[in-house]
């Protein structure tokens, strides 16, 4: 039992000691991307000093494992707080903020996704982080251009929210979700 212990403890340490800056610095934009989404999404009224603590560190649990459950715990926490500020303290749906928040919530499952694949120790090439930034951000101003595009021509986008809508499609990304994983494990 003790032995078992401390060669935990040296492994730690080994790897600990091994660390690089890239993966670091990847992990460290997993925490403040996702930090700042639930900032926007929730409501000033909930930010105080305790609430804020437990915000910080469910944003540290996807950096810390993002090929765990914890990325999409966050993603579900951010979505929470956008419910709960248009809901409970009757926030206005504003685009500015929502494009916000969907670019952040992007940002945050795509470093996710850089994350879970780069160890600890690896040598990265700053290209490499470049262009998945690059090509994230390509993305975001598509969907935000395109998203704009569609809510004129569709004459959408007034004062009122559509909770309906928004639960809607929030039980079909759990559905595809729950699908996914399905499909994931039958193989």
């Amino acid at each position: 039992m003790i032995d078992a212990l401390t060669t935990r403890v040296r492994t730690l340490t080994s790897a600990a000691t091994r660390i690089s800056l890239p993966p670091l610095l990847v992990r460290a934009g997993v925490f403040l991307t996702v930090l700042a989404g639930f900032v926007l999404a929730y409501p000033v009224q909930v930010l105080s000093g305790r609430t804020l603590g437990l915000l910080a560190v469910a944003a540290l649990l996807p950096a810390v494992g993002p090929r765990r459950v914890w990325p999409t715990f966050a993603a579900l926490v951010t979505v929470g707080g956008w419910l709960l500020a248009a809901d409970g303290y009757d926030r206005p749906v504003e685009l500015w903020r929502l494009l916000a928040l969907a670019a952040l919530l992007y940002l945050a499952h795509t470093l996710c996704a850089l994350a879970a694949l780069l160890p600890y120790d690896a040598v990265v090439d700053p290209d490499v982080i470049t262009r998945w930034l690059l090509r994230a951000g390509a993305v975001v101003l598509a969907a935000s251009v395109l998203g704009v595009l569609v809510m004129v021509a569709g004459g959408l986008g007034g004062n009122s929210g559509h909770q309906l809508v928004t639960v809607g499609g929030l039980l079909v990304a759990v559905g595809v979700a729950a699908l996914l994983g399905w499909l994931l494990r039958r193989r």
